[in-house]
């Protein structure tokens, strides 16, 4: 049988009575209760606002319920329908169905997303080569109901505002970047001035 070594252990000794006498007599109580006070009624250090009706400003980055965009000249729906978004979905929570139309192009049947499945990762938003699905400032998509959960006519932007010209091309999450078109490398083409020149230069 194994022989158990016990040892003792010294406790440790209460806080000392000077100091409780000193830390509630002296002004450490009163230093604590002042600072207390101060940031208090301190204008800047308000941090609630009155919700629902004010409402703090939201981050452009921000990625909250989709939004689908329509063409700003004509007001036309931007889906084109390449399903890019419906494929690249990790929650799987987008479908759409479309059918080719009697000018042989792509008709949007329907469109929805189920937001009690979706994980807002925004990869839709970047895929789309249309920009035609976003995401918008609508945060407040709670539901008791899955009924209430967004079909197309739900994320659409409004036809008689695109018409009437009051639509302003989105700039939050899934739109391009005020710098676009400086990240945009040119295309080498065999019959470009300046392909040829650098090709020649190459050789020479």
């Amino acid at each position: 049988m194994m022989k158990v070594e016990y040892k003792l252990v010294a406790q440790t000794p209460p806080p000392s009575f000077k100091r409780f006498l000193k830390r509630t007599f002296s002004l450490d109580l009163l230093k604590g209760l002042k600072l207390t006070l101060f940031e208090l009624f301190k204008p800047s250090t308000i941090v609630t606002i009155k919700y629902p009706l004010e409402k703090i400003p939201l981050s452009p980055r921000y990625r909250a319920v989709h939004n689908l965009m329509r063409l700003l000249e004509s007001g036309n729906e931007r889906c084109i329908g390449c399903g890019l978004c419906e494929k690249i979905c990790v929650s799987n929570c987008i479908k759409i169905d479309t059918k080719y139309g009697i000018d042989g192009r792509k008709n949007i049947e329907s469109y929805s997303i189920n937001f009690g499945r979706c994980i807002y990762c925004g990869l839709c938003a970047e895929v789309c080569p249309e920009l035609a699905i976003v995401h918008g400032n609508r945060y407040e998509n709670a539901s008791e109901q899955r009924a209430h959960f967004k079909l197309k006519d739900d994320l659409l932007v409004s036809f008689a505002l695109a018409k009437k010209g009051q639509i302003d091309e989105y700039s939050g999450y899934g739109s391009l970047s005020p710098n676009a078109d400086n990240n945009i490398k040119p295309t080498p083409l065999s019959n470009d001035e300046t392909s040829k020149k650098v090709d020649s230069e190459k050789v020479g």
